[in-house]
C-alpha cells in the first residue's frame, strides 16, 4: 500500500511550497479513500503510510497522468491559494491513492522521485 504524490517542475517552487503541497495532498487522498474504501485506508495506515513524491515536467503532464488514473485509483489535482509564489488556482501536484502499490506504479513506474 502507498500513495504517489507528483509534483510539476516547471513551476520551480520553494522547499516550504513543496513540503506544504506534499502535506496537503496527502490529507487529500486520505480523506478521499477513507470516504469510499475505508478498508484500504485501514490496510495503508498498518503497513506504514508510505508514500513516494515523484516529478512530471509541467501542467499538461500532470493533467494527462490525472485522467488515466481517475478511473481506476482514487486521485485528485491539488491548487495553491495563490498567497504566495504563484497565481490561486494554479495546479501545484496530483495526489495518487493510497492504494495498493502494483495498481500505482502502473501510472507511474518511469517517474523520477523529485
Amino acid at each position: 500500500m502507498k500513495q504517489a504524490i507528483v509534483f510539476r517542475t516547471d513551476l520551480q517552487l520553494g522547499k516550504g511550497k513543496i513540503a506544504a503541497h506534499a502535506a496537503h495532498a496527502a490529507l487529500v487522498g486520505y480523506q478521499i479513500v477513507m470516504s469510499k474504501e475505508p478498508q484500504i485506508v485501514g490496510q495503508w495506515m498498518m503497513s506504514g503510510q508510505k508514500k513516494i513524491v515523484l516529478k512530471l515536467k509541467n501542467e499538461k503532464e500532470l493533467k494527462e497522468l490525472y485522467k488515466a488514473v481517475k478511473a481506476k485509483i482514487p486521485a485528485e489535482l491539488i491548487s495553491d491559494a495563490g498567497l504566495t509564489q504563484v497565481k490561486a488556482g494554479t495546479v501545484i501536484c496530483l495526489v495518487i491513492g493510497p492504494w495498493e502499490d502494483r495498481e500505482i506504479d502502473r501510472y507511474t513506474k518511469k517517474l523520477k522521485l523529485l
